[in-house]
């Protein structure tokens, strides 16, 4: 038997400079058997990565990470336990309405390895989406969830949290072997490594 898209795990996960990160990713017609597959293999991606990081959890993810092209992204049903495996799919996700004042906050990427960063977000926000069986619904989220839905979303439009961020020299952190974050030094660390770029 072949390999197909429900069998991902982590390794098809891609980081920068891979240029698909920095590429729009296309509207979903059809919600085909293609799709689901892809939907499928996001969660499978995401749950591998998670079991080989000790300190970090697998949020969620876009299809582009897994170098899909489509607006598709999932998200972890409860962030706390990482032993609920359950995601929340929206497809051809957007972000209606952006409220509140822009607060900073670690954000870090399956798609950027290592490197962390204290990113401005919209407090709340408001996402339009489809579900797998191309019903519309609507969430309002707030604090840590519209963080998660502004960065994912963000990645379907080719923009990584870095890109937020680049000019902003003491927003860049590591995680350290105990799973503390560390200040970069900008020039040495971040600034030289155009890999991220």
């Amino acid at each position: 038997m072949g390999y197909t898209v429900t069998d991902m795990t982590k390794d098809d996960i891609i980081t920068l400079p891979h240029p698909s990160l920095r590429t729009k990713s296309q509207r979903v017609g059809v919600i085909s058997d293609e799709i689901l597959q892809i939907v499928e293999g996001m969660k499978t991606a995401t749950l591998d990565w998670e079991a080989s990081r000790e300190h970090e959890v697998g949020v969620a993810l876009a299809a582009v990470q897994v170098d899909k092209l489509y607006r598709i992204v999932v998200v972890r049903n409860n962030c706390e336990d990482k032993n609920d495996h359950e995601f929340t799919v929206l497809i051809n996700p957007e972000i209606t309405k952006s409220e509140g004042k822009l607060v900073e906050d670690f954000e870090g990427c399956l798609s950027v390895k290592d490197i962390y960063g204290k990113v401005p977000r919209h407090e709340k926000v408001r996402v339009k989406a489809l579900d797998v069986k191309g019903k519309p619904f609507r969430i309002t989220a707030e604090g840590f969830l519209a963080r998660v839905f502004q960065h994912e979303i963000d990645h379907t439009n080719g923009i990584v949290f870095i890109d937020r961020i680049k000019d902003s020299p003491e927003a860049f952190f590591r995680l350290d072997k105990d799973g503390k974050l560390e200040e970069l030094n900008y020039a040495e660390d971040v600034q030289a490594n155009s890999l991220l770029w």
